[in-house]
C-alpha cells in the first residue's frame, strides 16, 4: 500500500505540473499589447500560483513544460505565439517564468508558505524573471539598460504586485485544498 501511495502522489504532482503548464498557456492569452514589445498578460499569475501551490520541482517543471510546448510549435505564448516569441526580444521574460517558479519555490521550501514569505518569495522570483528577461532583451535589441528597464520592467510592477497579492490569497487556499491529507 505504501508503494501505491508513493506512485499516486507522484502521479498527482505530475498532473498538477501539467495543469499549471496549461494554465500558464491559457492565462498568457489574456493579454493587452503595449506600445513596447512586451505585452501585459496574466501568465505570471499562473507562474505565481504554481510556485505557491506546487513544490519547487513541480513548479519549475510546469514552466519548463510550458516553454517546451511553445518551442515545439504549440501556440501557448501571448497572442498564440510559438518559437519566434521564445527566440525574439521578449524570450528572456518567457524563460524567466521558469526562473521565477524555481527561485520562489526554493524560498518557499526553506521559509514556509506563510503569506509574508509568499509575497517575498514571489517578489524575488519576479526579480529573477525581470533580470533574465532584461538581459536577454538588451542583448537582442542593443537597447540601453535604462531604456529597457523603463519599457520592459517599470510598467509591469503595479500589475505584478496585484497578481502577487491575488496569488497569495488564492494559492495558499488551493494548496491546502489540493494537498490536504485524507
Amino acid at each position: 500500500m505504501e508503494q501505491t501511495a508513493k506512485v499516486s502522489g507522484r502521479v498527482r504532482k505530475m498532473a498538477m505540473a501539467a495543469l499549471f503548464a496549461a494554465l500558464t498557456g491559457i492565462l498568457s492569452q489574456i493579454s493587452i499589447p503595449l506600445p513596447g514589445m512586451v505585452p501585459l498578460s496574466l501568465a505570471t499569475l499562473a507562474v505565481y500560483l504554481a510556485a505557491i501551490v506546487l513544490d519547487w520541482k513541480e513548479a519549475f517543471l510546469s514552466q519548463a513544460v510550458y516553454l517546451l510546448l511553445g518551442a515545439v510549435g504549440v501556440p501557448v505564448f501571448s497572442g498564440f505565439g510559438t518559437l519566434s516569441r521564445l527566440t525574439g526580444p521578449t524570450g528572456g521574460y518567457l524563460a524567466g517564468y521558469a526562473a521565477c517558479a524555481l527561485a520562489a519555490g526554493l524560498i518557499l521550501r526553506a521559509a514556509g508558505r506563510r503569506p509574508l514569505w509568499c509575497v517575498l518569495a514571489l517578489a524575488a522570483g519576479t526579480a529573477a524573471c525581470y533580470l533574465l528577461g532584461t538581459v536577454w532583451y538588451v542583448a537582442v535589441t542593443g537597447n540601453p539598460w535604462g531604456a529597457s528597464l523603463a519599457a520592459c520592467v517599470l510598467p509591469f510592477l503595479p500589475g505584478d504586485a496585484v497578481k502577487i497579492a491575488a496569488a497569495v490569497l488564492a494559492g495558499t487556499r488551493i494548496r491546502k485544498a489540493v494537498f490536504r491529507r485524507s
